[in-house]
């Protein structure tokens, strides 16, 4: 058994996750070790195969959604996104961020494309739960695991108008709201449902043939449960392979909302590595639009104002692109995120690295796992 296996296998026995799928690609170079079963019950091995609930490692694939739009025309990165979501041309903002929802002010500037591709749109999460504006924020966006349960999105919209921004259009980066947003305006401005799009303009072309909004009856048998995690490492199931992703939900979420597999996500990882091109040639994305894409946008005090989530490392379009080598797996250029399902899937362009972790058992919070980490670890050979 590989070193691979052997940490994924630790946490297995430990009862940590009930399995796991890692994949490691070095150019055409591809270890995938799976370790552990399904569910807890153990009905059935991990295989290469297995279909899990990405979560946030949707959030590059709706970015590079966007990116095709702007190539086709259709959108500018300083176009106000008003034109397409007019329920939020009149954005109000917090007077501070520790001010009451009611003592508002009106936004400096219209938010632009641009703003939900960095996500610096004013509307997300900080380090601070805490904050008024937050705790409103939390009663529009709820758990994204919970899909089913939101409106659709023209309904959404109308309630997070009704939130104060915590800051002006592009002073601070604020995790999550963005990308939700990013597939409305996808949707809008394609004239197509965000499914579709990403459908006909990604998955297709790239042979994603496990990545969508739904798990159809024919491919349950390789979905995986879903589990949360409990502070004392017990593991409670929340969803099962017939729960919430056996139809479509009305919110079709940029942020969180796809199944995929280990194979899907380095197809689009490899995308990015090839600077938007298909292996035949076939371009999906301008090289200017994968820059844009893997560079970071952000000062550092724009980043150190949310060690909860980036850990001083910098953010591009949809994922977080690192900038100071502050852990051994922290290599400048790194880009990628994690999904808070117990997901995580990175690029290093310089080294054409490809590193995807696949788990059912959710992070308790923001912070990545151990697993995660002994993960990264393993694949910079520290």
């Amino acid at each position: 058994m590989s070193a691979l296996h052997d940490i994924l296998n630790r946490y297995v026995e430990a009862g940590t996750v009930p399995g796991a799928v890692a994949l490691v690609a070095r150019g055409d170079d591809v270890e995938v070790v799976t370790a552990g079963s399904v569910d807890t019950g153990g009905t059935a091995p991990m295989a290469r195969d297995s279909v899990f609930r990405i979560a946030s490692i949707t959030k590059p694939i709706t970015a590079a959604a966007v990116l095709m739009l702007i190539e086709d025309g259709v959108l500018e990165l300083d176009s106000p996104i008003e034109e397409w979501l007019p329920e939020l041309a009149k954005p109000v903002v917090v007077r501070t961020p520790s001010s009451p929802v009611e003592d508002v002010v009106p936004a400096a500037r219209p938010i632009t494309v641009e703003d939900l591709l960095s996500s610096r749109t004013g509307w997300g999460f900080p380090a601070d739960f805490a904050l008024p504006a937050v705790q409103s924020l939390f009663a529009v966006q709820k758990d994204g695991r919970a899909l089913q349960s939101w409106p659709e999105a023209g309904a959404w919209l109308g309630l997070l108008a009704q939130v104060p921004m915590l800051y002006q259009p592009g002073e601070a980066w604020l995790y999550g709201t963005s990308s939700d947003l990013q597939g409305i305006l996808i949707a809008r401005a394609s004239g197509r449902s965000l499914p579709g799009f990403l459908a006909e303009r990604i998955f297709e072309p790239l042979g994603m043939t496990d990545t969508a909004f739904e798990v159809p009856a024919s491919k349950r048998h390789r979905f995986t449960s879903a589990y949360s995690t409990n502070p004392d490492g017990s593991l409670d199931l929340f969803d099962t392979p017939d729960g919430e992703f056996s139809s479509v939900p009305a919110f079709h979420s940029g942020g969180g909302g796809l199944v995929s597999t280990a194979d899907d996500w380095l197809a689009f990882a490899r995308l990015l590595l090839n600077s938007g091109a298909t292996p035949d040639g076939h371009r999906l994305l301008t090289p200017t639009s994968v820059s844009r894409m893997t560079t970071n946008h952000l000062t550092a005090e724009q980043r150190d104002r949310v060690p909860l989530f980036l850990e001083g490392q910098g953010w591009g379009y949809g994922g977080q692109v690192d900038v100071t080598p502050s852990d051994p797996w922290n290599v400048p250029g790194r880009y990628g995120w994690v999904g808070g399902t117990g997901t995580t899937a990175h690029i290093v362009p310089p080294t054409a690295t490809t590193s995807i972790l696949l788990t059912q058992a959710a992070m308790q919070n923001p912070t990545p796992t151990p697993l995660m980490r002994d993960f990264w670890r393993h694949v910079a050979g520290g």
